[in-house]
């Protein structure tokens, strides 16, 4: 099968398309990867190159060893994506160290690998354990109203994530574990990487204060709508702020109910004893 042809491929350049559509991948930001399953990349195999030539992840992630990941290329336009493939992602493999990678497929006229892909491939390490194998993509966007709040809430977890949570009523039921709050830190670095390991053992979408939305999903549609519900929460909250702030909200018996009604566990740690 052409790579072009599978499903997973057309679903990726849909996420990058769509997001850039949204004004979250401004020039070159933003990154977006998925675990391809073994299945997929038998089907696809004819397309692929030799993997002879290693690179240093600049991570080691020894539970990816052997894996192969769709990656979104460094400095490279997600409006582009889409247009021009070959030239702005790549197929990468893992070596059986879980040390280096080799870009298989892609970025025909040279370059690299989303800078971020250190702190990609440690949260998928991650999440394949915690989720049983089942998590697959990573997704990094400038989601413009969430960024805003991290200039103006107070940036812990608990505030963050009820403050949002307030914002419409599916909020909860969408993100109910919460969300992870990174203070900022240079990205690409191995020192972001480890503080958004450390928060996706228990969230699935963190933000990075003054940077952006960090999410994770089972599939493409799981990913890309988490992350736009956080960012419309974030878009509702600026609204309302800008009116003049809240003069009525949903209440934590309101949140403990509706988490009755939906059958979801929410943190408690974010609600009021």
């Amino acid at each position: 099968m052409n790579i072009k042809e599978a499903t997973f491929f057309k679903e990726f350049l849909r996420v990058a398309e769509d997001g850039y559509r949204k004004g979250w991948h401004e020039r070159n930001g933003g990154n977006l990867s998925y675990r391809i399953a073994d299945e997929e990349i038998e089907a696809v195999r004819e397309c692929l190159g030799p993997d002879t030539e290693y690179l240093p992840i600049g991570n080691t992630v020894p539970g990816l060893a052997g894996e192969y990941f769709l990656v979104t290329g460094t400095g490279r336009y997600m409006r582009n994506v889409a247009l021009d493939p070959d030239h702005n992602i790549a197929v990468i493999r893992i070596d059986e160290k879980g040390e280096d990678y080799s870009i298989v497929w892609g970025l025909v006229s040279g370059g690299r690998p989303t800078s971020e892909l250190p702190t990609h491939l440690a949260n998928h390490e991650l999440r394949k354990k915690v989720s049983g194998g089942t998590n697959r993509v990573i997704y990094h966007a400038h989601a413009t109203n969430a960024i805003a709040l991290t200039f103006v809430l107070p940036m812990d977890e608990k505030t963050f994530t009820h403050e949002l949570w307030e914002m419409a009523t599916e909020d909860p039921v969408v993100f109910p574990e919460g969300i992870g709050v990174v203070p900022w830190i240079v990205p690409g670095s191995k020192e972001i990487a480890d503080a958004t390991v450390e928060l996706m053992k228990k969230y699935r979408v963190v933000v990075w204060m003054h940077h952006g939305l960090f999410v994770c999903g089972d599939s493409f549609d799981e990913a890309f709508g988490l992350m736009e519900t956080v960012e419309k929460a974030a878009e509702i909250c600026v609204k309302v702020r800008s009116m003049g702030g809240k003069r009525q909200t949903i209440t934590d018996p309101g949140f403990r109910q509706l988490a009755k009604d939906f059958n979801i566990t929410l943190n408690e740690d974010f609600l009021d004893k």
